[in-house]
Formats: structure tokens, sequence, C-alpha cells
């Protein structure tokens, strides 16, 4: 089996995780959930990362086929249009995002934005397969976070984004609109039947007890070490265990803005007469979501 060479890039403002696997034979390769820069303080946007991530490109030579998003990401911006843009390389995301361009379409109340995932130019079934140059891939429908989320196996690296974090990290939040504990723990399986030796990439690292980021482990390290699936936890405690913690936890201070990009294939809104782009916040549609606070 060729394995990818994974290289990753951190994105301190949303603790995420940005992705680039190449085949080591012919240096093809795949950006994995590149993000767009945004300040929601000041609405200013920038491609600061997504340009880390071509200036690596340069730099080893690689060509990218793919720029593959898990999911329509809540906390920050996709980048994948713009990298297209400038790579030419096709964009996908799993064929299921046409359910949350369907929610999210409600909730903007956009009634003429084509939810059929038309903005990629591929949508990946479960279980399909393709290549990163030589490398075999395939895709896992992997829901619970999101309706749409799923894992990338490439060689012996599986991109999980947001179901396993890091194991002193324990696993994503449930509660975002179509999301569910019970379906994340069913992914979270399916997941850890993997090989022990797979690697294991998450997508957000928020440093627990202040170490430094990380963002690789393995099924085998997964099974032992992480918080939320050690030592016997069955499936009743797990979903007690997430659904508190979730309730806790304020929504993403992105979420309201990024669902607009991210259900579009990361394109930003088009600009209005005055040459301004403008962006639509709905009140009160994330109905029992916690207030941040100050304790």
């Amino acid at each position: 089996m060729l394995k990818p060479k994974v290289k990753g890039f951190y994105e301190k403002r949303t603790n995420s995780i940005q992705y680039v696997a190449s085949c080591p034979e012919t240096k093809k390769a795949a950006i994995i959930d590149p993000v767009l820069d945004f300040d929601p303080k000041s609405g200013a946007t920038s491609t600061f990362s997504a340009d880390e991530i071509l200036d690596y490109i340069d730099s080893e030579g690689l060509s990218v086929e793919w720029i593959l998003d898990t999911h329509p990401h809540a906390d920050h911006f996709s980048s994948a249009h713009y990298l297209k843009e400038k790579t030419n390389a096709r964009t996908a995301i799993g064929d299921q995002v046409v359910q949350v361009q369907s929610l999210w379409k409600d909730f903007y109340n956009w009634p003429d934005f084509p939810a059929d995932g038309s903005q990629w130019n591929h949508i990946f079934k479960d279980g399909e397969t393709f290549k990163v140059g030589q490398m075999d891939a395939r895709v896992m429908f992997s829901p619970g976070h999101t309706l749409a989320s799923i894992t990338y196996v490439i060689g012996d690296a599986a991109f999980v984004h947001d179901t396993l974090f890091m194991p002193d990290g324990g696993t994503a939040r449930a509660d975002f609109p179509g999301g569910s504990a019970k379906t994340l723990w069913n992914s979270i399986q399916q997941i850890l039947v993997l090989p022990d030796e797979t690697r294991i990439f998450t997508g957000h690292d928020y440093q627990p007890g202040g170490r430094d980021p990380a963002w690789e482990s393995t099924v085998g390290e997964q099974k032992r070490e992480n918080i939320h699936l050690k030592d016997g936890m069955s499936e009743a405690d797990f979903i007690e265990l997430r659904e508190s913690r979730d309730k806790t936890l304020p929504m993403p201070n992105q979420i309201l803005f990024a669902l607009q990009v991210n259900t579009n294939g990361g394109r930003l809104p088009k600009p209005e007469s005055n040459g301004t782009r403008y962006m639509k916040i709905p009140l009160d549609v994330l109905e029992g979501a916690a207030w941040e606070t100050d304790e």
C-alpha cells in the first residue's frame, strides 16, 4: 500500500487543521478542508492560510488533483473555490451535502438556491473509491456531527475531521442542526474498525491543558486512550456524555456566516451594486443554543 505524505497546517484563529496528502510516487496531491480566513469582528477576509498551502505545493513540486471538504464547516470558511481557481483541481464533498444545503436554504430564506450539490465538481457516495496519484482512496459516510460528514481514507491515512479529536480531546459536538450523538457514536465505531495502525488526522485541536497543537494519532491509540471512548464506554454512556456536554457549548462564532459560504462550495456572496459583499444573518433560528458567558 502506498502511504501518503501528509502535511498539516494549523489555523489558530479557529483551531482548524488543513491538510495536503501527496502521493510519493507521482507527486499528485489532495488538499483537505482548507480555510479561507475571516475576522467576524471587522468582516475582513483573506487568503493567508490558503496561500500557505499553495506555497507548500510549489516548494514540493506537487500537482493538485483534488480539493476535498469533509462537510460544510460551521466554524470557518472553506477556501475550496479560491484554491480551485489557483490550481484547476476538482472540488468534492459527500453527496449528503444536499441535506445540509436544504436545511440552511430554509434558514436563510433562499428560495432560488440550488440545493443539489452542483457547487462542487463531484459529490461522493458512501463507499465510493478514487485515486490520488497512484494511491487508493475511498469515502466513508460519517454523519453525526452534521448530516453530511464523511471520512476520506487515503492509503493508510483517515481524515476524520469532526468525529474524533486527539485522544485527550475526545470527540466532536453533535448538536448542530441535523446532528445526533447516537449517529456520531455509530460513525466512530466504523472508523475504529480500520486497522489499528491507520493514521488518524483530525480537523480541530483545542490544545487541552495548554499543550502544543497536535493532530495525528492512530486507530489503536484512539481505542486505548480517547477520553470519550476508553474504559468500556457504552453507547448509552457516550450519548449521555456527549449530549450533556453539548448543552453547555455556545455556537461557533462564525456559524451563521460560514454556512452561507460553505453550502455554496466556498464562494463568498456576490458583490452588490456598490461593489461590496454582504452576508445575511438569520435571528433566533438556532433555538436552545447556550449563550457564551464570561464565567
